[in-house]
């Protein structure tokens, strides 16, 4: 049986990517539809992600730049600084308790993960090869909403406006001219609104991979 939210906060350990993150109440707690988002950096670098599977082609060069955006627990960031040795890694967040679970994790895990306090990309300097982001996304409106299930989670990291796109679609508006390869995490219900909206900002759509939405400029 899963254990609930106020459970995975109590133990303080959440796996992810075959490895134990630590959590706390102020960071979300990582899902295993995130993990395809690691999945689809690793087949863009040529990296098998799945044992006994021919990896795809690479596409990016020896020493990516790769820019995780809402990095939260740092469960993206430094599962890639771990699987892709030698790639350049920033991640940021607006939160500074965030941040501190995040440096954390990197530290015992001994990842080389550069972290940054900014809101989205706006105090981020450079071009990246991939930018990465799963960003609050939750609609407060949706019918199949389970906000007792979500309560212990942190609001910052869960809801956003317009649909749950406002902060996807800024982003969007930031990474353009700035990203070889944008990775995005959503809902499928949200992905057409999203297909559409970074094709508008020179995106185009390169894979759908469960909740992951994969654009390269």
């Amino acid at each position: 049986m899963a254990l609930s939210a106020q459970e995975i906060y109590k133990h303080g350990v959440m796996d992810f990517y075959g490895r134990d993150f630590m959590v706390t109440p102020d960071v979300l707690i990582p899902r295993p539809e995130t993990e395809m988002m690691v999945d689809a950096v690793l087949d863009l670098a040529g990296k098998p992600f799945v044992a006994g599977v021919k990896p795809s082609r690479r596409v990016l060069n020896e020493v990516p730049r790769i820019l995780d955006v809402g990095t939260g627990s740092g469960c993206i960031a430094v599962t890639l600084g771990l699987e892709l040795v030698g790639a350049k890694i920033t991640a940021v967040d607006i939160s500074d308790t965030a941040l501190r679970v995040a440096r954390e994790n990197a530290r015992m895990m001994g990842a080389k993960v550069q972290f940054l306090k900014s809101d989205l990309m706006e105090d981020v300097c450079g071009d990246f090869d991939v930018v990465v982001a799963n960003l609050p996304y939750v609609d407060r409106d949706w019918e199949w909403l389970d906000t007792k299930a979500l309560s212990i989670e942190p609001e910052l990291a869960l809801y956003a406006e317009n649909g749950g796109c406002a902060l996807i679609f800024e982003l969007i508006r930031q990474a353009s001219n700035r990203t070889k390869f944008l990775i995005l995490e959503a809902d499928p219900s949200q992905h057409d609104r999203i297909i559409d909206f970074a094709k508008q900002e020179g995106f185009s759509l390169r894979e759908e991979r469960g909740f992951a939405l994969v654009f390269n400029s």
